[in-house]
């Protein structure tokens, strides 16, 4: 799977991935999926509840990505636990 990367808002109450679509090719067709999900529960125990996703071409992921860090989004881990583990 490929690498992904997490925002969380200020009020901690959602969060953004953004992971590689693995069927785009390389320089050619690059696409990002940026899946937004609501925090419910403990932040580190509970998993949030991915609510929509969509796929966007990179240059506009990245500038997503951009605005929301100016607007206070913070990088974040994927700290919660896997309950399938």
């Amino acid at each position: 799977m490929a690498k992904s990367h997490w925002l969380i808002n200020p009020k901690r109450t959602e969060v953004k991935r953004f992971i590689k679509n693995e069927k785009s090719i390389d320089g050619v067709f690059e696409y990002m999926f940026v899946d937004t999900g609501k925090i419910v529960g403990v932040l580190e125990k509970e998993p949030p509840v991915m609510t929509t996703t969509v796929s966007v071409d990179i240059d506009l992921a990245r500038e997503i990505y951009g605005r929301l860090i100016s607007q206070g989004w913070r990088k974040t881990e994927e700290v919660w636990q896997n309950k399938e583990s």
